[in-house]
């Protein structure tokens, strides 16, 4: 596959700079994504059951705070490090979360891959959406290994995104609930807008290989939370 056609970070970031509202809705999510408010339930509270104590937590591509201000439903004070293209994003983050926590928060107006961030300091890492925009196979590689050293002693992981699948067929099939979905919540336009959206910016990978990756680059357990159509959450916890 070759990724030359794709939108660089700076085009990315341009764009949702302009998309700050829709990110910003703790009932609902965003909107393209099938299930959005279960998964940010299930994210949070597999985080909160199986990590103790949570006193830093990481959100990498924060967008306007939602999966943080989900999490601290259910623990509260923690050192927020949050982590975005997007400078407007991060405002509003920072916004939402000062609201109702504590702790610390420090932002970061960076790509994850270049991040300059802790190692083995993060009791919990949250990353919702996201991952799909990392490029070829060694990207990817890098990016998890990265999380896995950033991730303290103990602490956990916790995804949610689209993902493609290993079967053409049933990659077929999912992508036919997904657009019906679509259809469903926005009409022709909006699908058309998100399918635009993943051709131009997108490279997931399927659930399948990331489960895979986490347990390579070091996790000893890891789930699967949920999976509906081109969507799943899951995670991994770090024993040492």
């Amino acid at each position: 596959m070759t990724y030359v056609s794709k939108s660089s970070t700076e085009e990315i970031r341009k764009r949702f700079d302009q998309d700050v509202e829709r990110f910003s809705n703790l009932e609902t999510g965003q909107t393209a994504t099938v299930d959005a408010p279960l998964v940010m339930e299930l994210i949070t509270q597999a985080a909160f059951k199986t990590t103790v104590p949570i006193r830093r937590l990481l959100d990498i591509g924060c967008g306007a705070g939602n999966n943080t201000l989900k999490l601290l439903e259910l623990v509260s004070p923690v050192d927020c490090d949050l982590v975005d293209l997007s400078l407007p994003k991060l405002e509003k983050a920072t916004e939402r979360i000062t609201a109702v926590n504590s702790g610390k928060i420090r932002v970061f107006q960076s790509d994850i891959r270049t991040a300059d961030l802790p190692g083995q300091s993060y009791d919990v890492i949250l990353a919702a959406a996201v991952l799909h925009h990392l490029r070829d196979d060694n990207d990817w590689e890098t990016v998890f290994r990265k999380i896995y050293r950033l991730t303290a002693p103990g602490g956990s992981v916790w995804i949610t995104d689209l993902v493609w699948h290993e079967s053409e067929s049933v990659h077929s099939l999912m992508w036919d609930q997904y657009r019906e979905y679509l259809l469903s919540v926005g009409g022709k336009e909006f699908k058309e807008q998100v399918f635009g959206y993943i051709d131009r910016e997108d490279s997931p990978r399927p659930v399948t290989y990331q489960l895979d990756l986490l347990r390579k680059v070091g996790f000893s357990r890891v789930d699967l939370l949920h999976k509906n159509s081109c969507f799943a959450a899951f995670g991994a916890i770090r024993s040492d």
